[in-house]
């Protein structure tokens, strides 16, 4: 991963661990807007970039293993890996 993705892949573990290591996309967007909302508009392309690589970040996430399986969890929810929880 590189760039936004990569802080957002951190910043969507830090979120999903705050809400209990499992939620839908809209609950870890706002978690991370209320945690980061400083970064991400000093970020730069950042400010009009960051759903889209939150979404990326999600992505790779569940490919690493990070996140359980998309289809381990109901549609819609992103999951902490239990050994990350």
């Amino acid at each position: 991963m590189s760039g936004g993705r990569e802080i957002m892949a951190d910043w969507v573990l830090e979120g999903l661990r705050l809400l209990g290591g499992r939620a839908h996309i809209l609950p870890i967007c706002k978690k991370v807007w209320e945690l980061h909302e400083n970064d991400i508009r000093q970020s730069g392309n950042l400010l009009y970039e960051w759903q889209y690589e939150i979404r990326w970040a999600g992505n790779i996430l569940h490919r690493e293993g990070r996140l359980r399986p998309a289809d381990a969890s109901p549609r819609g929810i992103w999951e902490l890996d239990k050994s990350l929880a």
